[in-house]
């Protein structure tokens, strides 16, 4: 789960993470009276939508008085911002925040991800600040340094060693170190899947700043975090993920033509190469689990259904835990209430495969079947294509 800027830097701060004093708004003139409330010569107005890239498709504007902040915020309010991360389509800007300036000194880079090899948070940093981390790590990766941790969280002399070589002032080092520690403890104890401050900054009055923050959140975990649940803006996800989510599945839209229902990633993943390899392109794929009842995966067939550029669907399972035969009852249940107008492919294998086949061929609906996922993919290829 991912939240917005505004909404990582109060929780920064509930952990004594200093960061610039923001209001958050809704229309133009109320940008104006954030601006002067903050009583500050100068300010930032900065669009809040999950995504990064903001300042070079205009989302972040310096301002110098309320009238600035005014045109500034009805130049971004209600229009689609375009980032590298949005998509063509980009997202709508809905709200914005309006933050005090700060009087930059140096900019760093620090982030904490998961990382799988080591099993353990990684926490990385790098002189190179205000820029994106990708690049970094793609041409001077030299300038990153790393440190791994535990639910402890990051320790001091990894803190030190990660301060004192980025070419942070000797004056400031303690007060990034203090920094560093306290985003490891909030990592942890939020259940964090990514924390990142980039801009990481110092300042003349000799502060160390989260200029900018960004966190997302394990889904899995938000059980434990109801006040973070509730951070939560439906507005920047997918409809249909949004929807999936609350069966418990998973749904990714993409942009060919094929909607794909599986269990387990490693088999989207296959399906969606095989699809390929036979000269067509997923639309989405959606992962029902392991656990999914004939309710959930008619459900799931829905809102594979629901996406417009679908023209054909392939139901590809492998019953372990999830038994073919309950698929089969999801898909026929599904089929018989939706006005199913494209071809559709079922492959099963696994436990209770046989009765799974029968269910499908015995329910006088008009479904494909195949025997592996090589004829599946090759059979709804054709089909879409009308061969």
């Amino acid at each position: 789960m991912k939240i917005h800027e505004f909404q990582a830097k109060q929780l920064l701060a509930k952990y004594d993470v200093i960061v610039p004093k923001g209001i958050e708004v809704t229309d133009a003139e109320a940008a104006g009276a954030a601006y002067t409330e903050l009583g500050q010569a100068v300010a930032v107005v900065k669009a809040q939508i999950h995504a990064g890239g903001r300042g070079k498709a205009g989302g972040v504007k310096v301002v110098k008085s309320a009238e600035e902040a005014i045109e500034a915020a009805k130049g971004m309010l209600g229009t689609m911002m375009v980032t590298h991360q949005t998509g063509p389509e980009g997202q709508l800007v809905r709200r914005l925040w309006v933050e005090e300036g700060s009087d930059i000194q140096s900019e760093f880079y620090v982030g904490i991800v998961v990382d799988r090899s080591t099993q353990t948070p990684v926490m990385m940093v790098s002189s190179e600040g205000g820029v994106d981390i990708e690049e970094v790590a793609a041409n001077r990766p030299e300038k990153i340094l790393t440190a791994s941790f535990d639910k402890r969280g990051l320790n001091g002399m990894d803190a030190n060693r990660l301060a004192s070589n980025i070419g942070m002032d000797v004056e400031l080092i303690g007060d990034a170190v203090d920094m560093l520690q306290r985003l490891s403890t909030a990592f942890i104890e939020m259940d964090c899947s990514l924390a990142e401050i980039n801009p990481m900054v110092t300042t003349n009055d000799y502060q160390v700043v989260a200029l900018d923050a960004k966190i997302n959140f394990d889904d899995n975990a938000l059980f434990r975090h109801p006040d973070i649940l509730a951070l939560r803006d439906p507005h920047e996800e997918d409809p249909n993920e949004l929807e999936a989510s609350k069966y418990g599945l998973s749904y990714i839209a993409l942009d060919g033509e094929i909607g794909c229902m599986v269990n387990g990633a490693g088999l989207a993943m296959a399906t969606m190469d095989v699809i390929k390899l036979h000269g067509s392109d997923p639309a989405n794929f959606l992962d029902v689990g392991g656990g999914a009842t004939k309710e959930t995966v008619a459900k799931a067939f829905q809102i594979v259904l629901s996406d417009p550029k679908v023209k054909g669907v392939l139901v590809n399972i492998f019953g372990g835990i999830m038994k073919c035969d309950v698929i089969a009852g999801g898909v026929i249940e599904a089929v018989r209430e939706v006005n199913l107008n494209v071809p559709l492919v079922v492959r099963l294998e696994g436990t209770n495969v046989e009765l799974g086949k029968k269910m499908l061929d015995e329910s006088g609906l008009p479904i494909i079947t195949a025997s592996d996922l090589d004829e599946a993919a090759e059979k709804i290829t054709q089909a879409i294509k009308g061969a």
